[in-house]
Formats: C-alpha cells, structure tokens, sequence
C-alpha cells in the first residue's frame, strides 16, 4: 500500500452511514487544526474502520479528496481509536450506546458530575458513580466492566500494531481470541495462523521472532509442517507428500535440524492433526483432513458400487434404447449402448471420453431412461458454466454441486464447513448424474458422497485427459484406475464431430499426434508470430476486429483468451491489461476503482479466483429477485455491474444472474479474465478461443495442457505462436505428478467392504 500523505485528529461526531457487512463507514469529526485542508472545522471522513462510535478520538492516516457530489473528504487509508479527551467526546461516547446501561441523559448526568475525570472513575473507581442519582452500586460495577471491555479491545489494537498487523486484520484476531489475544500471542503467535484466515506461517513466523520465541521452538516447527502441507494441497494439488520432501522443505523454510522436524512430525501426527502412514517406499504425510476424505471417499464409492438393483431387465433396455434411436432419429455407437445398459444396473457408473464421442446423447438418454420409470434424477457440475451447458443440453434443470449440498457456513479459519445435506439430510434422488468430474477435488467429493443416500445411484462424466482438479486430488482418475468401479470409455468419433478440426485435432494431441494445421473450411487455425513483442498485438486484433467478423458476433465477451502462464508476454496478466484497453478502455461514464495492481471498471470481464463460502447473492430476473444464497466459487465468470466509490462496494453479476456486491477490502477475490489461464478454463466452454503459446518452461507446456485448452472451445480455435512449440507440446506428455493415494486405498478396501 502506498503511504498516506496526511494525518488528522479528532473526536467522531456524527456518524453518517456504517455497513455492517464490510465496515465501511462515512463519519465527520469536529477539530479545528487543519484549516489549511479543511477550512471548516467539519471534517468528512470515508473509509473501512470496524466497529466505529460516536465521541471516540481517532487518528485517521489517508488522503483529502475531492468528491464531485458531496466535495472534499478525508479518504481513510489506515487508522488508530485513543479514548475520548474532552468533555463533548466523553460524553458523546458515553451517549452512543458503546456502554451498555448508559443512556444519553445518563451520560449528560455523569459527565457533568465528574468532567474530564470521568473516565478514570468508571474504569478506577465505579462506586462513585454510586452517587448520581438512579446508578446503585450493581449498575456502577458493570457499567465499569462494560467499559473495560471496550477498552480492552482497543489496547490489544494498539498492542497488534505494534507487530506490523493492521488494525481490520488486529480486529479479526481480537473477536476470534478475546481477552486471551496478548497471552496467545506472546505464548505461541502461530496459533494466528491455523485459526485466521488472512494470517499466514510467514506473518505469523515475523511476529513471533519480535516476541522472542526461539527458532527451534515446537510451536514453530509443528506450524511450518501444517503449512508445507497446505501449501501443497492449495498450490500443487497433493493430498499428501513422501515424508522425505516433506523434511527437506521444512528444513529449507525455517533451517532447523532433521531430528527436530522428525520430533514435530511424531507430535502432530499423535496429536491428530496429521497422519503418517506408513511405506516401504518412503511414508506418507497427510494434513488429517485430506486424509479422512480419501478414506471417506474409498469406502463410501465401494458401499454404493454394491448397489445392483437392475432397473429394467436387459430386454427392456434393449427396447427402449430402439424406441429413442428412432424417435431421435440416432445410432448409437456399441459404448453408448453398453454405458445405458450400466447405468440402469450400477450402483456407481464412470462415463468418460473426449469430445464428440456422445457423452451428452448417452446421458440423455440415460436421463429419459430413469423417467420412464419415475425416477428423481438430479443433475449438477462442480462449475455454474458446466452446469448451465448440462441444462442447455439436456434439457433438464442442473444446478452446481455446492448448490445442491446446499453450502451454508464456512467458518473464518476455514477449518469446516456445513451444507445442507449430509448422511442424516441426504439428497432426495434416486440418481444423481454428475458433469465434468475431472473439476472434483478430493474435500468436494468427500461432502457429495455423504449427502448421497444408501441405495441412491451415481453416474460420474469427465474427460479424465483434462487438467485434475485445482484442489487437492486426481479423483476422476483415481476412481478409474483403481478397476473396481465399473466404466465405459466412450471412443468412437462421431460423424458430425469428424467435421470439426477443432474434434479431431483434439483427439489427434491425445493420441500424441501433430494437429492438421490451417486446412481449408476448417474450424481450427494457427498464426504464426515468432516475435513474441507482438503476439499481444496479434491477439488484440484477432478479438477486436477479425474473429467478431468471422463469428458474426458483437460481444467480444464469447471469445475467450486462453494461455498456459500467467507472467511474461503471453502470460495472463500482461494480456488482461491490454485487452482491457482495447475493450474496454477508459470512460468518463464508467466508475472504476484501483486495487493493488488491478484496474477494475464498470463493464470488465472478471472471474472469482478463490472460493467464498460466505458472500451473499442475489439472483436478478426482470428488476425482481427471484432467489437468494451464499457462495461463490473459484472460477466463476462475470461481469463489473457497478463501482460505487462513496459506498466502497463492486457490484458483480455472475454468468446465471447472480448479482454479488464486494467491498472494496474483497477484491482480492477476483481478476480480470479477459485471458485465463487453462486451469481456469476447466468446466467451461467458449464460442472461440485464442490460445497464444511461445515459449516457456516444459512443466507449463505439456500435452494435457494443450488438449484441455483446444477442448474448450465450441466453433473456433485460434493458437499464436511458434508452430514448433506447438509441436513440443504434443511431444511433451509428462503431467505434473500429484501425490494421491485414492487409487489404492479404493483396492485395499474392497477386501473388506
């Protein structure tokens, strides 16, 4: 944050207008000593301050801004509350509700009665207060407790300050530990860590070095463990690491011995909090979590592949599927045909393949099937983009996995979270169809199974050659090769397909084969640019001018940039700045607001780049709200509705009418995404897509990477770039490896289940 150009002081006398929800607040204060930036004594200030009341003395730090409705302001940047230092202050706080038992006429009395003293006898000597008529001692005592209280809060401000933690995080940490905060913190500050959400290891490690807490310290080495660990799950999706990296990078964190590492390893492990599990080969570390879920899951998709009941008898089946291939006027290819039959006698069902073998029609079909009988079905898909292409498709309603758990609290620490449905409230279907399982991490999975109900049937559809899941897991092909859940690969081309590049293509890289290049007709093109200071130029008139010409189009919004990194000139985040100049480019009818290195503004392309638990929408239909709820989830798309600089909030409307409302402190949840990376294009598909490549580290250009990149798009693929980087890739077939244990956890259980 850059340093804030002014200082004022003064007493809060009328607060204006307080949002509960993310703290903003506009207040005026009264000081006469800063005729020079306000030549009223009235001072308007705006900004994020927790908890704000009337007669409290601040210490405001920020900047004088001009408005051009309400004129000048003090725009808050950083802040500091000190008791109320003159009479009109004590007695304005007093007066605010701040204490409870004191009223404005009660506060007029004592004030009156004891002036300037007055704080010094509530907190020092209450039974004076005794003596005004109407406060018995009872009530003296716990006004004075009330007080203290408050001023409590405000010393361990004051005191978290000192360690460098700003004061909106300082208040997070003081409602999570109270009264206990300073002994917490002076005991075992890592604490701060696995309780808060905005704290870190390496946050929490400085605080603890300005306490003095030695390098060696358990608390220390047990807290970089849990951290490389999370690290690993978050970042690289490991659901655990070999015990022998585990070591090495924890020696790299904090320099400590081997021996000690190994000592906070057996600590955390007989504490819980994480479980070793032995190998021959090398143990395995998992954070306990991660480690019940693959269990969890293991056992639970072993139980329900148990279920067998046949819904048709194989003649019927074989009836039925006649009655549809000539009703649809089709043929169905033979694993179309065998994924029916096993879907109306399995229990658990994988359906997978690549695009244009007849995913969709097979579950069409298989959906049209079960209503034959009067089955529930239910659909979903882990994103909103998958779900609403699952509706379009099949024409039944889909909705998202967190949607239909039906998420309803994440706790601050992010430590659990509770949904709706679960083993005693488990969802009312008789199948439940599930899109785009390659997106499903191993924590998602682990809450989908308990909400399913005991002789409830699951089908599970994904490409299991896409990206895994950016959380921690390789579920879909975890459960695929453990060879104990029954699976239909659909590989058969079919012939509309075989009339898009685009399909073919795809396939070929799968297989490991060049792609046919710039053939006539075709839907599929290559661009060559070798140098790389011009493939943003490249890209900015592909989606300005030639693609929207091609396509027929006037929303550039349904081109999508698509690219393997985020640095560099291709890379996401140079791109994103140009393309939002050349689309969307500054108005003077368009708010927009900068946070850290982004430039958000009225009409961007943005996308949620982490899950929120917790933030309330709204869905929007003819100015009417038709549904409300919480949650947005990672990789969500969106538009900017709204900038509202004098409320500090970012109004968002999301791809289903979702309309969200951020502060301005919550934009770090989101990006623009005019370009995405690949990773975060999974789930969704696009009209066309422009994939720049030119060079780079082979662990960001591999085989995987490129197919699931050309997959995603409907009619047309653009790649800029060097045709034998392009070809590299291809070549390049070894994907990032992810530690996972489900595969063989699923096989060691099915002895016993």
């Amino acid at each position: 944050m850059a340093e804030e150009k002014e200082k004022i002081e003064g007493v809060v006398e009328h607060i204006i207008y307080y949002n509960q929800d993310n703290d903003y607040a506009i207040f005026r204060i009264n000081s006469e000593k800063y005729p020079h930036l306000f030549p009223d004594d009235e001072i308007v200030c705006v900004g994020n301050v927790p908890n704000i009341k009337e007669g409290e003395n601040v210490i405001l730090f920020g900047d004088v801004v001009n408005n051009s409705t309400y004129g000048k302001q003090f725009k808050i940047g950083s802040y500091k509350k000190t008791p109320p230092r003159t009479k009109i202050g004590i007695e304005r706080y007093l007066a605010s509700g701040n204490i409870k038992g004191i009223g404005k006429k009660l506060a007029e009395k004592i004030v009156k009665n004891f002036g300037i003293n007055t704080i010094d006898i509530i907190e020092n000597s209450p039974e004076k207060l005794a003596t005004i008529k109407g406060i018995s001692i009872k009530r003296a005592i716990a006004i004075s407790e009330e007080f203290k209280k408050e001023e409590e809060a405000r010393n361990i401000l004051l005191y978290l300050e000192g360690y460098s933690i700003p004061t909106s995080l300082g208040e997070k940490i003081y409602k999570t530990y109270k009264e206990k905060t300073i002994t917490i913190v002076e005991n075992n500050p890592y604490r701060l860590a696995d309780d808060i959400s905005r704290v870190g290891f390496k946050l929490a490690d400085d605080v603890a070095q300005k306490v003095g807490i030695e390098k060696s310290s358990k608390d220390r080495i047990k807290c970089a463990i849990r951290y490389i660990l999370r690290q690993a799950g978050n970042n690289q999706g490991h659901v655990y690491l070999p015990e022998s990296l585990l070591i090495n990078e924890t020696i790299n964190l904090i320099e400590v011995s081997r021996e000690e590492i190994e000592k906070g390893l057996y600590e955390l492990h007989m504490e819980k909090q994480i479980r070793i599990e032995k190998s021959e080969e090398d143990n395995r570390v998992f954070i306990a979590d991660y480690y019940y879920a693959e269990a969890y899951v293991a056992k639970k998709i072993l139980s329900l592949s148990k279920n067998k009941a046949k819904i048709f008898t194989n003649k019927q089946i074989d009836e039925n599927i006649t009655i549809i291939e000539k009703e649809d006027n089709k043929r169905f290819a033979p694993k179309q045909k065998m994924a029916i039959k096993k879907a109306m006698e399995e229990g658990v069902l994988v359906i997978t393949g690549g695009p244009g073998t007849g995913k969709t029609t097979t579950i069409t079909s298989i959906i049209n099937m079960f209503l034959m009988k009067n089955k529930k079905v239910e659909l979903c898909a882990p994103t909103g983009r998958a779900a609403k292409r699952m509706t379009e498709a099949t024409n039944m309603p889909a909705q998202t996995l967190h949607r239909l758990l039906g998420i309803n609290y994440m706790s601050e620490s992010k430590k659990f979270q509770i949904f709706e449905k679960n083993q005693e409230n488990p969802i009312e279907a008789d199948v439940i169809i599930v899109d785009e399982c390659s997106m499903i991490d191993i924590e998602l999975m682990k809450n989908f199974l308990k909400a399913v109900g005991k002789d409830t049937k699951v089908i599970l559809v994904g490409d299991v050659d896409q990206l895994p899941s950016v959380g921690a897991g390789n579920v879909l092909k975890d459960i695929i090769n453990s060879g104990l859940i029954e699976v239909v690969k659909l590989d058969e081309i079919f012939r509309q397909a075989r009339e898009s590049a685009i399909i073919m293509n795809a396939h070929r890289i799968n297989k490991g084969e060049y792609p046919l290049l710039n053939e006539k007709d075709t839907d599929f093109f290559f661009l060559k640019e070798f140098d790389i200071s011009k493939v943003g130029e490249t890209v900015i008139e592909l989606i300005t001018k030639r693609l929207p010409k091609f396509l027929g189009i006037e929303d550039v919004k349904e081109i999508q940039v698509l690219s393997p990194m985020k640095k560099g000139l291709v890379g996401v985040e140079y791109l994103n700045n140009i393309l939002q100049e050349a689309i969307n480019p500054p108005n003077p009818y368009k708010n927009e607001k900068q946070f850290r290195n982004i430039i958000f503004r009225e009409g961007d392309k943005v996308m949620q780049i982490k899950n929120n638990y917790n933030i309330a929408w709204d869905i929007i239909e003819n100015y009417k709200i038709k549904d409300k709820g919480l949650g947005v989830f990672n990789g969500e798309e969106g538009v900017v509705d709204e900038i509202n600089e004098d409320a500090s909030y970012m109004k968002v409307v999301f791809d289903d009418n979702k309309y969200v409302k951020y502060s301005f402190t919550q934009l770090e949840e989101l990006s623009l995404s005019y370009a995405i990376t690949i990773h975060k294009s999974q789930g969704s598909e696009y009209k066309a897509i422009i994939l720049p490549i030119h060079s780079g580290a082979p662990m960001l250009l591999n085989r995987n990477l490129l197919y699931t990149a050309i997959t995603r798009a409907k009619e047309l693929a653009v790649i800029v770039g060097i045709p034998k980087t392009l070809f590299n890739m291809v070549d390049n077939n070894n994907e990032i490896n992810r530690y996972s244990y489900l595969e063989e956890r699923i096989r060691k259980l099915s002895e016993y289940v």
